[in-house]
């Protein structure tokens, strides 16, 4: 599953790890077009994603052929909604399940970037020894991120990020560019998904929702989202800790502070 959820954000998944968790090439943005389109695939699915026209000279593809991206929010809950406890302890996620159950092995493949708040990378700076056991490097990613922080924080040696803040939709743009026609992963934490939902930029949540409740802690996704609804893609069970949950967002008009 993702990567583990720390304060507001996710934190990286670390492989080889049992429990599930919550964790280039430039072109100029406006090189790229980008609408949402519905693909109807074999067997009646129906998939939602942003269509991109990569311009001449892209990398590897036709001149005017169609990329489908999607902006993923891919975490871990509690059954009552909260990533994470109020102290930010993850501690509750790590015994429901096997990592390698879920869809995250597939699901990172697929990611060619992704985007995280400062709380969730303070929680990587925390837990670097850990990081480096389970994955080989403190930095557990090989794909460009982007950190979202009002502060200035410490760089990881070796990793390839850039810090950000403001309005996430010019940083999406230079996200999609560096994707190319992978996805994006927003890490978290839940109020930094709910930014790109608001700007009508998240396309789907992917939630595995564990068997336990919290009481308080760090909420999912502080956004009301009524009308529409979102859309039930699938469930899936993983072992008896975990249902994976994976939504399609289907409008932006929704969107609005909790």
């Amino acid at each position: 599953m993702p990567a583990a959820k720390s304060p507001v954000g996710t934190v990286p998944a670390l492989p080889r790890r049992r429990g599930l968790s919550n964790g280039l090439l430039s072109r100029p943005a406006a090189a790229l077009r980008s609408s949402v389109v519905v693909v109807v695939a074999p067997g009646g699915v129906v998939s939602a994603g942003r269509e991109r026209r990569l311009p001449l000279g892209g990398t590897g593809h036709n001149a005017g052929e169609l990329d489908f991206m999607k902006t993923q929010y891919y975490t871990a809950t509690s059954l009552d909604g909260f990533i994470a406890t109020e102290d930010d302890s993850l501690d509750w996620m790590f015994p429901l399940g096997d990592l390698n159950d879920t869809s995250y092995p597939a699901f990172i493949a697929g990611v060619g970037a992704l985007a995280m708040g400062s709380a969730t990378y303070e929680w990587i700076l925390r837990h670097a020894d850990k990081v480096a056991a389970e994955t080989g490097s403190p930095w557990p990613y090989t794909q460009p991120a982007w950190i979202f922080s009002s502060r200035v924080l410490p760089s990881i040696e070796g990793a390839n990020t850039r810090f950000v803040q403001g309005d996430v939709r010019p940083v999406h743009a230079e996200m999609s560019t560096a994707a190319g026609s992978k996805n994006i992963w927003i890490v978290g934490g839940g109020d930094l998904a709910g930014q790109f939902f608001d700007a009508g930029l998240l396309d789907e949540l992917i939630v595995q929702v564990g068997s336990v409740t919290l009481g308080k802690g760090k909420p999912l996704f502080p956004r009301r989202v009524a009308n529409p609804p979102l859309r039930l893609v699938s469930v899936r069970q993983v072992g008896t800790g975990f249902a994976e949950l994976r939504y399609e967002v289907r409008g932006s008009d929704a969107a609005g502070a909790a």
